[in-house]
């Protein structure tokens, strides 16, 4: 089962996403609110949930500010932008902050539990549209000089296997290890390169960082 908060303000939208996934055999959705600090006062009462579908306009605190202060409190979460906003700037700003997808609001309720389905095998979501931004951003980016990695030759694999939009379980796959043993190698390159989310560190990678 996949624990599902929403942070949304339009309580039509909120609503009717609450109801849908609240409604899937394999999703429970108990938690939607309209802030930011409204899902901070309740993350101090109770289990945080394993996915979080974020708005980047709310009352109060930003949703890319949420992203950090959630984040830092409680890494596990994986935090999906539900937005109307497709500018490179926010989306850019998103992802650094740690998300781990990217969707716009006219997402399908379908395609939207695909997508939380598809982060908790590993993938980093996002609209065919925001997709599109971030591969022309980076192909634009002049390469840089490549750095020595700290990075072993298994953790290159794992890195290599998040940039093809492989999922842990179709990684694990490939190099024939647990899904167990692809997280533990996820947390150590997290660790190393000093990022939060799957979504850096295949920007590094596609900066030639790594």
């Amino acid at each position: 089962m996949i624990d599902v908060g929403i942070v949304e303000d339009n309580v039509k939208i909120r609503n009717l996403i609450q109801r849908y996934l609240d409604m899937q055999e394999n999703l429970s959705c108990k938690i939607a609110v309209d802030s930011v600090e409204e899902m901070l006062e309740h993350l101090k009462e109770h289990d945080p949930p394993n996915v979080m579908l974020m708005d980047i306009q709310l009352p109060g605190m930003s949703g890319i500010e949420g992203i950090g202060i959630i984040k830092k409190e409680y890494p596990d979460i994986e935090i999906i932008m539900l937005t109307i906003y497709h500018d490179s700037h926010k989306i850019f700003d998103s992802l650094c902050a740690g998300a781990s997808g990217y969707l716009l609001k006219h997402t399908t309720l379908p395609e939207i539990k695909n997508s939380i389905e598809n982060l908790a095998e590993g993938g980093a979501p996002m609209s065919p549209q925001i997709a599109r931004k971030v591969i022309e951003y980076f192909s634009a980016q002049e390469p840089q000089k490549k750095p020595v990695s700290d990075l072993t030759a298994r953790e290159q694999d794992i890195v290599t296997g998040l940039v093809d939009g492989l999922s842990y379980k179709l990684i694990a796959d490939r190099f024939d290890i647990s899904i167990d043993t692809v997280r533990a190698h996820i947390r150590n390159i997290y660790k190393k390169l000093h990022v939060n989310s799957k979504a850096e560190v295949i920007a590094k990678s596609l900066r030639g960082e790594i």
